[in-house]
């Protein structure tokens, strides 16, 4: 075997290392995804509202947020398995306080608080060391990070049902927290395996790039927000929604699974499409589907046009979140990546706080979720608007 081929041979590896330490980490993490599935068993165990519980998923994005663009300010300080590890303590901290909670106030701290922040800070810093040691589909293999939520929330939505009914909600949160800590011990050696970095070694060429907050991150957050507004929306309240529409309890289940199934493909696709076709075609007709999706349901009610309604909103949003994920790498050098892609979830933050709120307290004022749907529905049309002011091309087509 020549050196070259060594050399190729050894980066792969570390590559397969760095992508499978973000896989065992963020699949757990993704279960937040799964909170309706929760939101029955609270409201009945503690006495909280819809909205309230709306609340808690909000301020866990929130929580996110505040990790993943912190993330950025961590990477000096230690390294990334260091990084890596003690994130997901933190996390698995938070929901043993959530699992132990006798109310609202605990499910805020825990849940909201530290397991969001912790969730983004460690979502960042495997993204961002994966980023480091890919040459090759950067489009392809963020649109696979991004949807290893959607992936977790596929695997968690009928665990976390089978298990509330089994032994309630409190064991379901206490066995998360023990898979967390398991799977960030095992995050932190495959990165260390992997070697990746966070930051460029010491004298070695960083490439010029534009700044990092400008006009372009503005349009592109501003499309990555309208999609997530609905699709955020979906996926907190899916089992919900579908139930109100007239599902089953065993259709509104498995509708759930399968949504969070169909987003995480769509995430994985919208990365792989942007590395063939420019990022604001891609993101104005996955809107296009979406816009599609919540005319369904608003005109035509019942369970079976609620799940396809739903489906066709939340693959959109996927797309548009793998696009987005996909466009950063587009428009930013690799160095940059976690800092940008940090940056860009203050707007899922703002999305998740703003539609899915204001659908709890919709729901618990009407019983009804027809004004949400039409709420989404314009979402989706401005954000068809915006995608297409998006540029077509980025930093590297510009070398």
């Amino acid at each position: 075997m020549s050196v070259s081929s060594s050399i190729a041979s050894a980066h792969a590896g570390r590559l397969w290392a760095a992508l499978l330490a973000s896989t065992l980490l963020n699949l757990p993490l993704g279960s937040v995804y799964s909170f309706s599935v929760l939101l029955r068993p609270l409201e009945q165990d503690l006495g909280v509202t819809r909205s309230s519980l709306s609340l808690v998923f909000g301020l866990a994005t929130a929580g996110f947020t505040v990790g993943s663009v912190g993330a950025a300010y961590l990477y000096r300080l230690a390294s990334a398995p260091v990084l890596i590890f003690a994130s997901a303590v933190v996390a698995a901290g938070g929901v043993a306080v959530a699992a132990t909670a006798t109310g609202l106030p605990q499910l805020l701290l825990g849940y909201g608080v530290v397991f969001g922040t912790g969730g983004g800070a460690a979502y960042i810093l495997c993204q961002q060391g994966v980023n480091m040691l890919v040459q090759r589909r950067r489009g392809l293999v963020n649109g696979y990070i991004v949807s290893l939520y959607p992936m977790g929330a596929m695997i968690a939505t009928p665990a976390f049902h089978a298990c509330n009914e089994a032994f309630g909600w409190r064991t379901t949160l206490g066995a998360l927290a023990a898979v967390l800590l398991a799977c960030g011990i095992a995050a932190a050696l495959l990165a260390r395996h992997s070697g990746a970095r966070l930051v460029v070694p010491a004298g070695g060429a960083a490439p010029e790039r534009p700044a990092a907050l400008g006009l372009t991150f503005v349009k592109l957050s501003g499309t990555f927000f309208l999609a997530a507004s609905a699709g955020l929306m979906v996926l907190s309240q899916a089992r919900e929604i579908i139930a109100t529409y007239g599902g089953a309890t065993t259709l509104a289940v498995a509708a759930t699974t399968g949504l969070s199934a169909a987003i995480a493909a769509a995430r994985i696709s919208g990365g792989w499409l942007v590395d063939r076709f420019a990022v604001p075609h891609v993101m104005c007709a996955a809107h296009a589907l979406a816009l599609c999706g919540g005319l369904l349901v608003t005109f035509l009610p019942a369970p079976v046009t609620a799940v396809l309604g739903l489906a066709m909103i939340g693959v959109g949003y996927g797309f548009v979140s793998g696009s987005t994920a996909a466009g950063v790498g587009l428009y930013w050098p690799p160095a940059d990546y976690g800092r940008v892609a940090g940056r860009t979830y203050i707007a899922w933050c703002a999305a998740a706080i703003g539609l899915p709120v204001l659908a709890g307290y919709l729901f618990d004022t009407t019983h009804s979720y027809v004004i949400v749907m039409m709420i989404a529905a314009a979402a989706n049309v401005t954000g068809m608007a915006a995608a297409l002011t998006l540029p077509k091309r980025g930093w590297r087509e510009s070398t």
